[in-house]
């Protein structure tokens, strides 16, 4: 319901979308996340509330679930995904601390091994 507002331009409701959808998959995987032998199920709830989370903005409660997924035994798909949404949502600040501009095109240029016009 989420994408369909967006795609309809409808902003405001796309983001309460968002919000209900977050709100009940961390639910789901506060119910989970003491059952360390619930894999896959406990880091998949997990990572899919922390990407929620990133789209609504809560940065730390995604890197809580991350944390949480990762403190389990999630299958080795699932937790590189996790720890790459760990990366997305803390490597501008990582660069920042150290002074170091960011520039999305050279990063991605970077990690794909294209080159960027102009760099």
């Amino acid at each position: 319901m989420a994408q369909i507002a967006k795609l309809r331009g409808d902003f405001v409701s796309a983001s309460q979308f968002s919000r209900q959808a977050f709100e009940k998959e961390r639910l789901a995987a506060d119910l989970i996340t003491s059952n360390l032998d619930a894999e896959p199920t406990r880091s998949v709830l997990c990572r899919s509330a922390a990407t929620l989370a990133i789209d609504c903005g809560e940065v730390q409660a995604a890197e809580r679930l991350i944390a949480i997924a990762l403190c389990g035994n999630p299958p080795q798909e699932i937790a590189e995904e996790l720890k790459d949404l760990f990366v997305q949502i803390n490597i501008h600040k990582y660069f920042a601390r150290r002074g170091i501009t960011f520039d999305e095109a050279q990063l991605h240029s970077f990690v794909s091994g294209k080159s960027v016009p102009g760099s």
